[in-house]
Formats: structure tokens, sequence, C-alpha cells
């Protein structure tokens, strides 16, 4: 066995170091990329079908989405810090460590999780009302939420198994265990609506089964031992050289999530103020947009690892080249995107109106083609960030984190609903994106500056190696 993961492991840290960046990138993006897809399912399928039952259970399902990044939360910080972390320690040989990064990153996730749970039970009413929920989505709000939360420790800590997944190369595993609980909702969410005549409630129960399902496919080869790192209460180290690196890298995502839910919540309450279908256009517009940024997150989520293998491993050449790959193919393949969803906007929208409400299927189009003018731009900053974020910059990448839905939004929110009414609501989020390219365009040039200079660094001490043993 141990002679199978050594090979396993060889072959694995020889495609990060020697492998055409156009073929590595690709091959670790496209299971995270459809992995991502298909966990976007989750949201979207819970919102098609709940549409049959009105533009009032849609508005909730809108609303509850907020629940969502409220757990994200609780994994997130811990998950992407520890990828980071992971990359940089296999690609330096020190598997060990990478251990205790993991098993400590998910146990941490876990109780969080756990802590979630407990206080959005016994805080319900006061939740979904923070949340955005209306007098007349209320209650549907409340049955979306009681199973989603049981399942919270579980969705808090797949994060974590499923970021150190792709830290160590093993993106096909991860795409497995997210992808097959996106595709178990597709076909529970129909039985629990409507056959068994659950309503919203019965679109909770089967998201919270398939969570629960993805949790048990992922932590499978951890426990089989068919992964490099090796996860295990053992393997627990509540120590600072560990926590340090996980938050200082993990937090602009906790923040990037903590963020969303403030702007989430603002924008729901505006909305809810004006009517429930202004509520429900917004609500599904992002959630189809989230397939476009699925698509982008898992490019970038296939990079980052990349990036910060052959940092640790010192292969600073091909952390420039794996930057420039990734830039122009996120930004070229976001315009496609962007023509795409742009033209069948308002088809797509018609989808989720089963009640043929016109205000919400003119207000979803418009904010999903406002967003699609701006989502070349998002891309090539979401791989800023990840670049940041892989080589360790924790700065910087908390900066790109929380410039979207942070510096960059929450200051036009309320000018822009107040002056320009329900065309400012519709179009804040293309608006923010624009403006971060203010910040991601001087942060670019630094870290590439740096990895410059580290690589003559490097090359003066080979260099000097060199020399030292030609004279002895």
């Amino acid at each position: 066995m141990k002679g199978k993961q050594g090979n396993d492991r060889s072959l694995r840290e020889s495609k990060m170091l020697n492998a055409p960046i156009s073929r590595v990138i690709p091959e670790m993006a496209v299971p995270t990329i459809i992995a991502f897809l298909i966990n976007s399912i989750y949201s979207l399928a819970d919102t098609y079908f709940v549409s049959a039952l009105g533009t009032n259970a849609t508005a909730a399902v809108s609303v509850n989405s907020n629940l969502d990044q409220i757990i994200m939360m609780a994994g997130s910080m811990l998950a992407v810090g520890a990828n980071s972390f992971v990359a940089r320690l296999l690609g330096a040989r020190q598997k060990e460590k990478a251990d205790k990064v993991l098993s400590t990153a998910f146990f941490l996730a876990f109780g969080a999780g756990v802590l979630v749970m407990l206080l959005g039970s016994f805080f319900m009413r006061p939740m979904v009302d923070m949340l955005g929920a209306t007098d007349t989505c209320r209650q549907y709000s409340i049955d979306y939420a009681t199973y989603v939360l049981l399942a919270a420790p579980f969705m808090a800590s797949t994060f974590v198994m499923n970021q150190c997944l792709r830290a160590e190369g093993s993106a096909m595993l991860s795409m497995i265990g997210m992808g097959f609980g996106g595709i178990l909702n597709c076909f529970l969410d129909p039985i629990f609506i409507f056959a068994l005549d659950m309503g919203v409630a019965g679109a909770s129960i089967a998201t919270a089964i398939s969570k629960l399902v993805s949790w048990g496919i992922l932590i499978f080869p951890y426990l089989t031992k068919r992964s490099l790192l090796h996860l295990s209460w053992r393997c627990f180290a509540f120590k600072w050289d560990i926590l340090s690196q996980i938050i200082s890298v993990g937090m602009p995502s906790m923040l990037r999530s903590g963020l969303a839910v403030v702007a989430g919540i603002l924008l729901n309450n505006i909305a809810g103020d004006i009517s429930d279908s202004v509520l429900a256009g917004i609500g599904v517009s992002t959630k189809i947009m989230m397939f476009p940024f699925s698509i982008i997150l898992g490019f970038g989520s296939g990079f980052q690892p990349v990036a910060g293998f052959n940092w640790g491993a010192r292969r600073y050449d091909r952390v420039t080249e794996s930057y420039r790959y990734s830039a122009k193919t996120a930004f070229l393949g976001a315009a496609v995107m962007a023509l795409v969803l742009g033209v069948f906007a308002p088809q797509i929208i018609t989808l989720f109106n089963a009640e043929a409400d016109p205000e919400m299927q003119r207000l979803g189009a418009m904010c999903i083609r406002l967003q699609c003018i701006a989502l070349p731009i998002h891309a090539w900053v979401a791989v800023v960030n990840m670049m940041c974020a892989g080589l360790g910059y924790a700065g910087k990448a908390f900066l790109l984190a929380t410039a979207r839905q942070g510096s960059c939004f929450l200051p036009i929110l309320y000018p822009m609903a107040y002056f320009m009414g329900e065309l400012g609501i519709v179009s804040v989020q293309a608006v923010a994106d624009v403006l971060t390219l203010a910040l991601a365009i001087p942060i670019i040039f630094r870290v590439l500056e740096q990895v410059r200079r580290a690589q003559l660094a490097w090359q003066t001490e080979q260099a000097g190696a060199e020399g030292e043993i030609h004279a002895v």
C-alpha cells in the first residue's frame, strides 16, 4: 500500500511540476468546475421546483440562500486556508504536517457547523426575518431553514474535504463527491415537494439528504486511505503555526462569504420593501448567475493549487506561466458565457416564473444582462484573487475577496437604490464588479514583480551553490 501511495504521490508531483500548464490546469479545473456546476444545482433545483408553488415560495427560497452562505462561512475560512497551506506543504514534501492541517481544519469546521445549527434552530424566526423574509413568505422561509440547519455541520466540514482533495491533485474525487449530491437533489426535490406533498419543507429535506450523501462520499477516500492525506482525530493539532497559516489565507474567503451574507440581507430587505416579485426576481437571477460564477470559481480553484504547489517547489517560472494562461482563458471564457446568457436571459427567467409574473421576469432578465456585461472583469479579478491566495499573500487576497460584495458594493447600494429605484437594485452588483478593477490591477503588478524577484534570488542562490561545488 505504501509503495502504491508513493507512486501516486510521485506521479502527482511530476504532473504539478512538469506537465504543460495548458494541460495540468484544465485537468485540475474541469472536475472542479463540474462539481461546482452540479453543486449550484442544489439551490437552482430547489428554486425551479418551488416556483410551481408561487412567487411567495420562490421569494422564500431566495431569502434562504443567505442561510447557505452563513453555513459556508463556518467552513470556508478553514477550507480555503487549508487548501493553500496543504498545497504548499506537499510541494515542499512535508506530508505529515499536511495531514495535521487537514485534520485540524476538518474538526474545527464540523464544530463551527454545530454552532450554526444550534443558534439557527433556537432563534429561527428572528433569523429568517433578519435574512429578509417578508410577512407573506416568512413561514415558507422557516419551513426551508428547519432541515437545512440540521445538515450544517456536515456541509461546513464538506468544504474542507473538498478543498484538500483538490490541493493534493485529486480533483476527480472532489467532483464525484460534490457532483453526486447535486444530481441526487434533482431527483429528491420533486419526490418530497410534490409526491409527498411537503412543499417548501420537502425541498429543504431533499437538500439536507443530498448534502449528507456528499459528505459520506468525500470522507470515504480519507477513511480508506485512498487519498494522499490522512484524516484522523490523532492528527488534530490546535497549534498557532498551523492556525495562523490557515486563518491568514482563509480569512479573506470567510469575510467574502460574510460580506455576501450582509450584501444579500440588505438587498433582500430593500427589494422586499417593494414587493415579493422584486425579491423573487433578484433572487432567481442571482442563482442563475451562479452557473457562470461556478465555472469561474472552479477554474480558479484548479489554478490555485498549481500556483501554490510550484511556489512551494520554487518553480517560479511555472507560477508566472500558470497565471498568464489562467487570466487569458478565464477572460475569454467569461465573455462567451456572458454573450449566451445575455441573449437568452428572458427565456431563462421564464422557467422560474410559473405564475407568469411580468415584473419578476422583467427585473430578473435585466439583472442577468447587466451582470453579464461585467462578467469578464469578474473572471479576471477572480484569477488574481486565486493567485494571491495560492501564493500565501493573505493581505492582497483579503482586499480582493472582500471587494466584490464589500468595499465596492456596500457603499453604493443604498445611494443607487435611493436615486435609481429598481434599476439601481438590479444593477448594483454589475457596477461593483467593474469597480473591483481599481484594486486588482495594482495588486497583480506587485505580485508578479514579487514572483520575478523570488525567481532571480533562487537562480542566484543556485548559481552560487554550483560555483562552490566546482571549486571543491
